[in-house]
């Protein structure tokens, strides 16, 4: 009891909904090789705020975004200026509070 009383005094208790969701990504790279559509296809429903994806150049554009709440079959379109020859996309979430964060997917683009 005392333990358990202690972990929420020191607030070890709030961070227990700051754990990663489990799910898995997709990546589709259009033959032109300036769009990728990124596309959840399994696991926990996951808020689209908490989501952010990313490139190895920082060079991304959003052309279509995941809707409010994304689950299994939701897909969200992503652009580059440049090439995607040898880039890493990866889908990261960050907690509500912002201060935890995870890779759920990541993908190297066809050379």
């Amino acid at each position: 009891l005392a333990a358990v009383i202690g972990s929420f005094v020191l607030n070890l208790g709030g961070s227990l909904n700051d754990t990663a969701p489990q799910a898995s990504f997709g990546f589709d790279y259009n033959a032109s090789g300036t769009n990728v559509t990124v596309t959840h296809q399994s696991g926990d429903t996951i808020e689209a705020a908490q989501l952010n994806v990313t490139s190895s150049s920082g060079s991304l554009g959003e052309e279509e975004g995941w809707p409010t709440s994304v689950t299994a079959g939701d897909t969200a379109i992503y652009s580059t200026t440049g090439s995607w020859s040898g880039e890493t996309v990866r889908v990261v979430w960050t907690s509500e509070t912002g201060e935890n964060s995870a890779t759920l997917s990541t993908s190297t683009a066809p050379n």
